[in-house]
Order: structure tokens, then sequence, then C-alpha cells
């Protein structure tokens, strides 16, 4: 079975590892290139945790600034071990999305012990901030890097999709999955997507694989990495 990867390549290079000891051929085709962006010095004084919403985040502040005693609330697993990984000391993943690390937060932490520092790209996915400082709390964003669209599918991509060689696509977040979707219908090739399984970590991701009729979207139980991965290991597309 082979799987192409969509997600940024200091992403998929660690899950194509993952998924080639699962027995998964893969094929990496980066829907988005990250660059840090110039930004002020942060400011750490009065904050009692960062909010890592993507590993790109932990890895720009980690280049940024050498304090690894801050708590970290981490969106997810992937992200969470690449903090700790980076030597973060104290780190806590929410194991989904926006909406399960708002609930993390506001159960594990109090308004009163200081601010939040939400580390982020130049893009920013639903309302992590709202849903915080509607229970209190005071979020300040740092945005420390920013994702590129891809403006083509790469070449090996085009050649595997014409042979009818890529079994499923693995998409992680509503942009990647609707720029994928463009490209490849840029690219004239929606037609060969009827025999490519879309593997969604999300609904909202599943919900911009629309207009290609896929052999399937799959959509894993829970929005993480995990999850997804036993959703394909279980399907045997």
């Amino acid at each position: 079975m082979r799987l192409l990867i969509t997600r940024p390549r200091e992403d998929a290079e660690p899950l194509a590892a993952l998924l080639g000891g699962r027995g998964f051929e893969t094929i990496l085709d980066p829907m988005m290139t990250i660059t840090d962006v110039a930004a002020p010095d942060l400011d750490l004084s009065g904050v009692q945790a960062l909010l890592v919403t993507s590993a790109n985040g932990i890895r720009a502040f980690a280049r940024r600034d050498d304090n690894r005693q801050i708590p970290v609330c981490a969106v997810g697993d992937a992200s969470a071990l690449a903090a700790r990984e980076l030597g973060f000391e104290a780190v806590t993943s929410a194991g989904g999305d926006v909406e399960t690390l708002a609930a993390l937060v506001v159960d594990a932490l109090t308004p009163n012990q200081g601010a939040l520092l939400h580390i982020a790209g130049s893009r920013v996915a639903g309302d992590l901030s709202g849903l915080l400082e509607a229970a209190g709390f005071k979020v300040r964003r740092g945005v420390l890097y920013e994702a590129t669209a891809a403006d083509a599918l790469r070449p090996q991509t085009l050649d595997h999709l014409d042979a009818g060689t890529v079994d499923g696509v693995l998409l992680f977040s509503p942009r990647t999955s609707s720029l994928f979707t463009r490209l490849v219908m840029a690219a004239g090739r929606a037609e060969r997507c009827r025999a490519v399984v879309a593997y969604c970590l999300s609904q909202a991701v599943a919900d911009n694989t629309q207009p290609i009729a896929w052999n399937n979207v799959v959509v894993a139980p829970k929005p993480n990495q995990q999850a997804l991965l036993d959703i394909i290991g279980s399907t045997g597309e």
C-alpha cells in the first residue's frame, strides 16, 4: 500500500519513517513550506504557559529562545512529542484540536496565574484565543512562522497518480486539504483520485476534499495522528 503524505517536510519525514515501520510505502509532497518570520523578541514576563497548535510553532520558538522550563500545552501528541524532543520539561497534550486544547487549559490552569502565549503561524485556524478569553484567560499571540503554499503537485506525485500507484493520501488540516484538492484539479488529475482514499484528520478536513470523487473519504475518530494511523491500518484500503 502506497500513501501520499502532504504535511510539511519536518513533519512528513518522521511520519514516513513511522509508516514505513508499519509496512507502508510513502511519497512526500508537502503542501506547505515552513519558514520563520522576523518578529520582535518574545516577552515571557508574566506568562504561565505556552500554547502550541502545531509542531512548527514549538520548533520556531525553540530556535528563538532557550527557555525550556516554561510549561507547554500542546494541541496534540505530535506537537507534544516535538516539544519533548526539543528539551521542554513540562509538556501536556490535549490529544485533539483547538477545542480540546482550550478545555485542557481551562481544566489545568487558572487565569490569575498569568497570561498564555500562543505560538502561532501567520494564519490561525480556529478561535483558541476567543475560547480562552471567554474563560477569563489573557492570551497573547506570537507569530513566529509562516506556511507558504505549494503552487503545483510534484512530478513524482503526478506520475504515481497516472500509474494508479497511490492508494491513499493523508490530509491533516483544512487548508492542506483544500490546497491539495485544488492542485489535483488544476493538474487535470481529479479522475485519477477515484482509486484513492482520502484519510482526513477531522470532518473539517474531509469537507474540503470536495468536489473530487474519491474511492472513499475516511475521517479519524479523534483529531490526532495516532487515531488517523489506526484507521489506515484497519480499513485495509
